[in-house]
């Protein structure tokens, strides 16, 4: 999300992030033979971010947000047949928040860096395992972000307007504030309904590369002025095409 201090902005994507459920069976069972589209179609519930409406306080311990997790990985894990779901799932915390797995998208800093020389100020307002700011800080990118709202700490996850409220509560008092996302629903239409304009910088597919740059030309040619009851919503193509493996964004 960005905002101009005029303005800031707050960025759901800024780095590609390691499938929850692939990562730890490749290091548990290697040479397995289960596929992306069988893992995510596996995964597609339980999530704290699949029941958005309702709020998780209860999930703002880290331990007690991975307790959550790790069983509904275990539970996906059983249905598919997988051996030892169990073990392979209490593996799931290790894996996934390992900073080497972790990678940022093409010309992510520059982008920001370049909006930044502009007078926008950042925010990340992410729906996210309790071990983002140690993984935003060994991608070298933390200090780019006036704020970091976190699902796993706060208990709103995307498109619940609290999740909004919190990133407009952060980015203070501003001219312009904008969210930049790939998910249609949880980051544009989340945004809109919260009175904040939109950049959807889409990805097709799970394999797609975001166009950054592109949004980021939007941002420096918006009107300093906003209409805040009906905020408008920018739609940004990919970079790449899709493989025929991937599958759609939800």
């Amino acid at each position: 999300m960005s905002s101009h201090t005029d303005q800031r902005a707050p960025f759901a994507m800024v780095a590609t992030r390691p499938d929850i459920g692939l990562i730890h069976l490749d290091v548990q069972q290697p040479g397995h033979d289960w596929t992306f589209p069988e893992m995510f179609e596996a995964l597609a519930t339980g999530f704290p971010w699949h029941a958005a409406h309702a709020p998780h306080a209860h999930l703002t311990d880290p331990d007690a947000w991975w307790d959550h997790v790790t069983n509904v990985v275990a539970e996906a894990l059983t249905r598919i047949g997988i051996s030892r779901p169990q073990a392979v799932a209490a593996a799931t915390r290790a894996a996934y928040t390992d900073p080497a797995a972790w990678s940022l998208y093409p010309r992510a800093l520059r982008v920001l860096d370049r909006l930044t020389a502009h007078g926008w100020q950042h925010m990340l307002l992410s729906n996210h395992v309790p071990e983002l700011p140690a993984i935003l800080s060994a991608l070298g990118i933390d200090s780019r972000f006036r704020a970091v709202i976190n699902s796993a700490a706060s208990g709103y996850e995307k498109p619940h307007p609290q999740a909004f409220h919190l990133a407009q509560e952060a980015a203070g008092v501003t001219h312009r504030l904008v969210m930049i996302g790939d998910n249609p629903q949880a980051d544009a239409a989340g945004a809109r309904r919260a009175g904040i304009d939109a950049i959807w910088v889409r990805r097709n597919q799970h394999t797609d590369t975001p166009d950054l740059e592109a949004a980021a030309d939007i941002l420096l040619t918006l009107s300093p002025v906003r209409n805040r009851r009906h905020p408008i919503m920018h739609e940004v193509p990919p970079l790449e095409t899709t493989t025929p493996a991937a599958l759609p964004i939800r």
